[in-house]
């Protein structure tokens, strides 16, 4: 049985280690720990610049887990990432040689500039944890963490990704520009070398197997459980909305309200953190309508408005 205060030792002190190289941004980092722990998927949406890499490095690192990065092309082809049937000549048979999506950390550099074809190679492995490739399934390491980053102000030559790719993301995220006072800090720390090139491993990357089970007998109440149903069925019922949340949207908030309350050395959930949450969690999940969108209405404005409306309901 874990204790509920390790997960939030081995989060903290993970969070506390990448705050090395990440400066200023515990609040995102604590929500990719609640990823890891729910065995989920980032997706950063964030200017050029800001960190995402350093912090996809920091994390595997910190771990002590594998990492790759693909930078996503146009002509990037599935097999790249996924891995490929190479005939030896020696032996005459093929032999599979993995791709980069068979690691622990994977980074997918500007998702959106590869095609629907290569974006959905990573469909099954997000999914599934598995990767078949020829007719074989093969299972891929765990932990397995996928961060895949886009820019939100340059789309000539991209592919959006598909509402079914989207969903798949277990968050939207973004690091956002550092303060004066934070870039001030990170100025100084670059005074010799970079920080991640004397960054450590601080835990075991393969505890996290055992806490993520854990996570699950963090207690919800049903008030609570109610809170987070309303506030789905309102994405899927508000008429600036052409698709509202799905059930693995309300899935994914329910898994990452319990990881969250064990962050704040809880074990049990409270409505503030479904608030905290909802947005990251449901709002790339929503297609808002063009009449709306036109009127300057985004996702994130409109779950923030069903947080303003919905109400806990106390249970008798």
């Amino acid at each position: 049985m874990v204790d509920i205060r390790e997960i939030r030792d081995f989060s903290e002190t993970v969070t506390d280690n990448i705050e090395k190289v990440i400066v200023g941004k515990r609040d995102v980092i604590e929500l990719v720990m609640v990823a890891l722990l729910c065995e989920g998927h980032l997706l950063f949406e964030d200017m050029p610049g800001t960190g995402k890499t350093m912090l996809a490095r920091a994390v595997a690192v910190s771990l002590g887990l594998d990492f790759h990065r693909i930078q996503f092309t146009p002509d990037l082809l599935p097999n790249d990432v996924v891995g490929v049937s190479v005939f030896n000549q020696q032996t005459l048979e093929f032999e599979f040689r993995p791709g980069p999506a068979f690691s622990h950390v994977l980074l997918t550099d500007e998702i959106n500039r590869a095609t629907p074809r290569t974006q959905s190679a990573l469909l099954e492995a997000m999914g599934e944890q598995q990767i078949s490739v020829d007719g074989v399934s093969r299972t891929l390491p765990r932990p397995f963490l996928v961060m895949a980053t886009q820019n939100p102000i340059e789309y000539e030559g991209t592919f959006p990704l598909p509402e079914a790719q989207l969903d798949r993301f277990f968050m939207r995220l973004s690091l956002g520009y550092a303060s004066a006072d934070d870039e001030r800090t990170i100025l100084h720390n670059l005074e010799r070398e970079h920080p991640i090139e004397s960054l450590e491993q601080v835990v075991d990357g393969r505890r996290l197997l055992q806490l993520q089970q854990a996570v699950w007998d963090i207690h919800v109440d049903d008030t609570v459980r109610d809170y987070l149903i309303g506030l789905v069925q309102a994405t899927r019922e508000h008429d600036e909305l052409i698709l509202g949340a799905s059930t693995r949207g309300t899935i994914g908030l329910f898994k990452a309200v319990q990881a969250y309350a064990a962050l704040q050395n809880r074990d049990y959930v409270i409505p503030d953190d479904v608030k905290r949450l909802a947005v990251c969690s449901l709002a790339h999940r929503l297609i808002v309508k063009p009449e709306s969108a036109l009127r300057g209405r985004t996702a994130d404005s409109i779950v923030g408005n069903i947080l303003e409306r919905e109400t806990v309901t106390l249970n008798q």
